[in-house]
């Protein structure tokens, strides 16, 4: 016979990491770009890459974020706690994804 409360129980569970991770993760990243690190990925050469950055496109990428740190000057305070919390923000979601992991595995 199937347990079909369990499969309502996993749906639940998988929904809701997912929810709380994503939301975590793009709230961090948002964190993160604003406080000035963004995650700018250095050019790579891959034989089958479907997009690959020039050295231009990477120059042109960076000019655009400076260009943008001078329009929201922030304080070195302001600067360090986006940062903390866009820590925080990726925290929070490998804790939910452990969680949910762990939630499902035990029960």
């Amino acid at each position: 016979m199937i347990d079909w409360f369990a499969f309502v129980e996993v749906f639940i569970v998988s929904l809701a990491c997912a929810a709380v991770g994503v939301f975590f993760y793009a709230l961090g990243l948002r964190m993160l770009v604003s406080g000035g690190r963004p995650p700018v990925v250095p050019p790579a050469e891959f034989p089958d890459a479907i997009a690959v950055r020039s050295p231009k496109q990477a120059a042109k990428i960076e000019k655009k974020v400076a260009k943008v740190m001078l329009r929201e000057p922030l304080t070195p305070g302001q600067q360090r706690l986006r940062l903390a919390s866009a820590y925080l923000c990726f925290a929070v979601c490998a804790c939910a994804v452990i969680g949910a992991v762990v939630y499902l595995v035990a029960y």
